[in-house]
């Protein structure tokens, strides 16, 4: 305090900045503070964030306590699980879904390249971008639940034509941007994403799996081999997605008389499960009944329908239980073409928050047991 140019604490001093008593606060990436040998910055948020105690806040700059109960605080975080427990507990939290790539083709007619067009010297006039370009880059330049890099890549088309423009090497006095003209521009794409087969395969079923960046189909992958009771899972699978195999297979043993399989197929075989895009780590409970329907039909040699994809876990009594992320993999099952999706029965009341625009054309057949998967993936039951 003795020091020249010494200053209160950031909050108060923000506090004055706004030169009122109930500002709204702003603290962006939450989830980002550090404890390290400098302190523990979330300790001194607790108090900051909790209505309880945060009338009396102590400045150790002032050192007399200052009513902070009248400020609105917002924090915004990428994830919840990196901020610390009893901080979480003093929050309210809001979870924001990913724009679909409806909105994100009209964020960007609408906003990003006029601004982009601008910022790089060119006109409406001159350049102009088809629909199906913009939805090229969304889908297969960018992989985000954001529109983030939607922005860097259209800003690359259009210097690339202002450069071209600057050179007065082009003639065209208007740029109709398609989308092979996009993959000139910016080259090969950079995410493959998963496509259905276009057949009926024994010991293939599609899940549905949620991502940071929006819904995705996953291929789950079943074979057997001669062997002796060895259950091999490949593809990094975390603990819980190893769990929901084994208790997968365990439901199928003891369901064996019932799927018309001998009781003793596991004695003289070895199953492998395995879920393609190796170098992706995957966990969660959801992929259950999807790894129960590829292991009954490569166990009775039933073929998987290839347009029905599903979510859910499993339990040992073959309940289906629900799940998260609903309205994500609703639009990835919309967007690889599948026409039927298997979701959880206690997960229909998620359905009313997904406009009908992105429901239209696909069947949900709501799942209490898995038995009730099986009738909907499988050609036929056993």
């Amino acid at each position: 305090r003795t020091y020249v140019g010494a200053l209160p604490g950031r909050i108060i001093q923000e506090i004055r900045r706004a030169g009122t008593k109930n500002p709204v606060f702003m603290l962006d990436e939450i989830d980002k503070v550090g404890i390290d040998f400098r302190g523990d910055p979330a300790s001194a948020l607790l108090e900051v964030l909790d209505p309880e105690q945060n009338f009396s806040f102590m400045d150790h700059y002032l050192d007399v306590p200052f009513d902070l109960s009248k400020v609105m605080f917002i924090t915004t975080a990428n994830r919840v699980d990196t901020i610390p427990p009893a901080l979480r507990d003093r929050m309210e939290i809001i979870e924001l879904p990913g724009y679909t790539y409806e909105e994100k083709l009209q964020i960007a007619k609408k906003f990003l390249v006029p601004r982009q067009l601008k910022e790089n010297g060119l006109s409406k006039r001159m350049v102009k971008f088809e629909d199906s370009a913009l939805m090229k880059i969304a889908r297969e330049y960018t992989m985000e639940a954001g529109v983030r890099n939607l922005e860097r890549e259209i800003a690359s088309v259009i210097r690339k034509v202002a450069v071209k423009v600057a050179e007065g090497n082009s003639k065209a006095k208007r740029w109709v941007i398609t989308p092979l003209r996009v993959r000139r521009l910016l080259g090969p794409p950079k995410y493959h994403r998963e496509v259905l087969e276009k057949r009926r395969e024994v010991g293939v079923a599609v899940g549905l799996a949620w991502t940071p960046t929006g819904g995705e189909i996953l291929l789950v992958e079943a074979t057997r081999m001669r062997g002796k009771k060895g259950l091999t899972l490949t593809g990094q699978l975390g603990d819980i997605m190893q769990e929901s195999a084994t208790a997968a297979l365990s439901y199928i043993r003891s369901n064996a008389k019932r799927l018309k399989l001998d009781e003793g197929f596991f004695e003289h075989c070895d199953l492998h499960i395995h879920v393609p895009a190796g170098a992706i780590p995957k966990d969660g409970p959801s992929a259950g009944v999807t790894i129960a329907t590829a292991l009954v039909s490569v166990l009775t040699g039933i073929p998987v329908r290839h347009d029905v994809a599903m979510t859910g876990e499993i339990t040992l009594r073959g309940k289906v239980l629900p799940v998260g992320g609903i309205r994500e993999k609703v639009l990835a099952a919309k967007r690889a073409g599948v026409r039927k999706v298997v979701i959880p029965y206690e997960n229909k009341g998620d359905l009313e928050r997904i406009p009908e625009i992105n429901k239209k054309g696909l069947e949900f057949i709501f799942a209490k047991r898995v038995w009730d998967v099986f009738e909907a993936a499988l050609v036929e039951v056993p």
